[in-house]
């Protein structure tokens, strides 16, 4: 097996190329492309990468790994509970407006730390010390949303913010939102399972 040639893909093809190196990766036949000396010797010269992954900060979520990609393949950007501010805006408008990507991905997963502490907070009314306050509060929007419709579980919660990340996008940025509708731009939200490896959809925009 080979992984698919990556020319210029419209976003549904970028985003079947990640579905086919997460198969590998779950199914722990991984073929590590663009990992070797070659590789890392013609991308000193310049990126295309095919793919934005917006994710997680949490350790256990390594986009490159997840999805069985290489040097120069994914841009990618990782906050605590994927909270967006400014500067994630600008590096993902940078992405898709001054590199072409076609393609973001937010990718959240199961047992989220940032999603577990506002679901606390939301609780209890006690807000950690710190900028985690800052976090919990981005994230919190989300918890409330989840309850109003019942969901009140943690994985029910992360995937609602994952899906409420994936409309702020094109809300938030102008030029996110120009490429989205001129069709050169796809968002997807994906669920992440730390057990099994699997990536699900549960959100997407312009595929």
């Amino acid at each position: 097996m080979t992984p698919m040639r990556i020319d210029d893909p419209t976003p549904a093809q970028a985003w079947k190329i990640m579905l086919e190196g997460n198969a590998r990766f779950v199914a722990d036949s991984p073929l590590h492309p663009n990992q070797d000396a070659a590789r890392r010797a013609t991308q000193s010269h310049g990126q295309a990468p095919f793919a934005t992954v917006f994710g997680c900060a949490d350790s256990r979520v390594a986009a490159e790994m997840i999805f069985d990609r290489g040097i120069g393949d994914l841009f990618v950007t990782r906050t605590a509970g994927q909270i967006l501010d400014s500067s994630v805006l600008g590096t993902l408008e940078f992405g898709s407006h001054v590199l072409d990507i076609p393609l973001i991905v937010v990718l959240g997963h199961d047992s989220c730390g940032a999603v577990k502490a506002a679901m606390t907070a939301h609780a209890s009314g006690d807000m950690p010390p710190g900028h985690l306050s800052d976090v919990v509060q981005k994230v919190t929007p989300s918890v409330l949303t989840a309850h109003r419709q019942q969901v009140t579980d943690a994985r029910g919660i992360m995937e609602q913010h994952v899906a409420a990340t994936v409309d702020l996008l094109p809300e938030r940025s102008r030029l996110i939102g120009e490429r989205l509708e001129s069709g050169t731009l796809g968002i997807v939200g994906a669920a992440y399972d730390l057990a099994n490896g699997t990536v699900r959809v549960v959100a997407q925009h312009g595929l």
